[in-house]
């Protein structure tokens, strides 16, 4: 399965995730998505925002964003907010 067939992963996000040596739907799942986006804030797009940590979290799981429980979104704005 390419990276692009997880749900909310699109080129661009793909294309970052390859950049931090993420390059396959395994990999993002053995690293995990918070650890995916701070390589991609720290390395590739400093401005990385929530809406693409939230998206990773998603395609972590196998489900679109939108679906992630209130827990784990409150979990993932708490990480983000002590990233800033």
């Amino acid at each position: 399965m390419e990276l692009t067939e997880l749900p909310n992963i699109g080129p661009v996000l793909a294309d970052n995730l390859r950049r931090v040596g993420i390059s396959s739907v395994e990999e993002l799942r053995s690293v995990g998505a918070c650890e995916a986006w701070m390589r991609i804030r720290t390395r590739v797009d400093s401005g990385a925002c929530l809406h693409q940590l939230t998206a990773l979290a998603g395609a972590e799981e196998g489900i679109p964003k939108k679906a992630l429980s209130l827990e784990r979104k409150a979990e993932l704005r708490a990480f983000f907010d002590r990233a800033k």
